[in-house]
């Protein structure tokens, strides 16, 4: 997983309050265990047209914002079912952060095992941030995780909770299997000791 620390980049406004995650990726690209390729289905019903054309209304279409890597979302997002493959469809669209005043639980703690940083902000900050996103390719706003602000167009700061394991693992860049891998000389001893004691097993 890559490492998280500081990104300086331009926010998506998305101000649609229960996105869930059929809206960013729906069922039928469920097929493939493959994290990536999804990025190209990131919210297919939104972006293109029954017959596959690009909206132009819809805003990651938009000449301004389709090199985003922030959005700025309405309330509970990552709502619905609980499909890994839709951070993975934000991610591999390029998507790294998703600023919202809330977030469904299991698509929250998604996030931060594949490399994407979920900040919850009150809904006065946040509709703030949605103003910035809203000047096109002149809405970059900074991340800073380890220090745990975000610095809008103006130079202004606002700052955000994030837990502090979970921040450790990003800034480190370790997924699960890398946390796992970290204690690979304990389980060696382990699985020895084991063997040992218990040689049929």
């Amino acid at each position: 997983m890559e490492k998280f620390k500081t990104l300086t980049g331009i926010a998506a406004p998305l101000p649609l309050i229960n996105i869930d995650t059929d809206m960013l990726i729906p069922k039928q690209f469920l097929k493939t265990i493959k994290r990536t390729g999804l990025g190209v289905h990131l919210f297919s019903e939104m972006r293109y047209d029954d017959n596959g054309k690009e909206i132009k209304e819809f805003v990651l279409n938009k000449v301004s914002y389709r090199e985003a890597e922030i959005i700025v979302a309405g309330d509970n997002f990552g709502c619905g079912s609980s499909r890994e493959h839709a951070p993975w469809a934000l991610l591999d669209f390029g998507i790294k952060v998703v600023i919202s005043s809330s977030f469904a639980d299991i698509f929250y703690n998604n996030c931060f095992k594949n490399g994407i940083l979920p900040i919850i902000v009150n809904e006065n900050i946040r509709d703030i941030l949605l103003k910035d996103a809203e000047n096109g390719s002149n809405a970059r706003l900074t991340v800073d995780l380890e220090n745990q602000q975000i610095i809008r167009p103006d130079g202004s700061e606002v700052s955000f909770e994030v837990d502090r394991y979970k921040k450790h693992c990003l800034i480190e860049g370790l997924d699960d299997i890398a946390l796992t891998l970290d204690n690979e000389e304990k389980i060696d001893i382990f699985e020895s000791e084991i063997t040992q004691k218990f040689p049929w097993l």
